[in-house]
């Protein structure tokens, strides 16, 4: 193994906060390994609410302040962030992580430890869909601009897509590492059958640009050729939206057919996984699917929109189109009624997952922080 080294990570959520995503399970499952092989990780990240301020979570030094939302200014994690590491960090660090979510730390302005950035996508158009105006304008104008002050800092991305962008935005190549992607997987597979009636399902936060839309309309279109087709919509997201989206479901008449199941654990999770037939990913873009390969290994392939993030995971294990619902209830139809093609995607999307493994993110990433 490397060196041990002390690491600061500063990004906007941790694994407890009820928000977190994908990108916040990959930061812990590393993070967790790097103190598992002898080193020191701190973690600064916004506080939520019942949360406590400080904790250690698998040994790493959870400290949280200020909200997610840079809109909030100097009450934000990232201004919070910037004093709080100028009053009692700095310089007790090896390497500083800038985990990037649309807005960066700004780190290179402040920090004088190596620095490394971690980015798992370029949010791009995701401003337009998940932002009001002019926040929308200003998010993307922030964002196509700032990167010039990290051409000198490396980074980690997860998905050749995402590196694509980054060199388009002015980052070389050669300072960009591609880590391998992971899951958890459960430790025991559960063996649940798969559904008498066909059943499609949604995986994510409740949030625009997810699809989650989409995959409703989906449910409406597949109605008319599987007229027992179930939707299962796993997550939770803001009231007024999860409403906005019950609403639709009760305008397209299709009560019946759609049933919201919230925030889930991760054994109900797997077990509805393993249940459903085909799990669709409308996602406008990802850094990485990471929903694709945990219902790869409960043996239920994907269709998702051919976009980034997307297009990197799906090969043999399922089916990708153009990013709309149309075509995405297509590929959904074409894997109810052809059993043969439906097996073996089924196989290699069992087989494909099985190669994930946290333990090659962790080690590639500690190469990459050590240099």
């Amino acid at each position: 193994m490397p060196q041990k080294l002390k690491i600061l990570i500063l990004n906007w959520r941790d694994i407890r906060n009820p928000s977190s995503g994908g990108a916040e399970v990959l930061t812990h499952e590393i993070a967790k390994r790097w103190v598992g092989w002898g080193n020191e990780v701190c973690y600064l990240t916004s506080y939520f609410e019942t949360a406590k301020k400080e904790e250690i979570i698998d040994g790493i030094k959870i400290i949280r302040m200020g909200s997610p939302d840079a809109r909030n200014l100097f009450g934000s994690v990232h201004f919070q962030a910037f004093l709080y590491y100028l009053k009692n960090l700095r310089g007790k660090f090896d390497v500083v992580i800038d985990e990037i979510h649309g807005i960066p730390f700004f780190t290179p302005f402040y920090v004088k430890e190596r620095k490394v950035a971690l980015i798992c996508e370029v949010a791009g158009r995701i401003w337009d869909i998940s932002f009001p105006f002019p926040f929308n304008i200003l998010g993307r104008t922030v964002e196509n601009n700032y990167f010039k002050f990290y051409r000198n800092t490396h980074f980690l991305t997860i998905s050749e897509s995402t590196k694509d962008e980054l060199m388009k935005l002015g980052i070389g190549g050669n300072k960009i590492t591609v880590l391998p992607m992971g899951i958890t997987k459960p430790k025991v597979l559960p063996k649940f059958k798969k559904e008498k009636n066909p059943t499609i399902i949604f995986v994510a936060r409740l949030i625009r640009a997810k699809g989650v839309e989409d995959a409703i309309n989906v449910c409406k279109i597949l109605k008319s050729k599987f007229p027992d087709i179930k939707l299962w919509i796993v997550g939770a997201g803001d009231e007024s939206y999860v409403r906005e989206l019950k609403k639709k479901v009760q305008k397209s008449n299709l009560e019946k057919s759609v049933r919201f199941f919230g925030f889930v654990d991760e054994s109900k999770k797997f077990e509805l996984m393993q249940k459903a037939h085909i799990l669709i990913v409308p996602s406008i873009k990802e850094g990485f699917g990471l929903t694709i390969p945990e219902a790869g290994i409960m043996g239920t392939p994907s269709v998702s929109y051919d976009v980034e993030g997307l297009r990197d995971i799906i090969k043999n294990n399922g089916i990708l189109v153009e990013p709309n619902a149309s075509d995405l209830a297509e590929g959904a139809r074409k894997l109810l009624n052809d059993k043969n093609l439906y097996f073996e995607m089924r196989a290699n999307a069992q087989k494909y997952a099985g190669t994930l493994d946290w333990d090659k993110t962790a080690k590639k990433g500690l190469e990459v922080l050590s240099k």
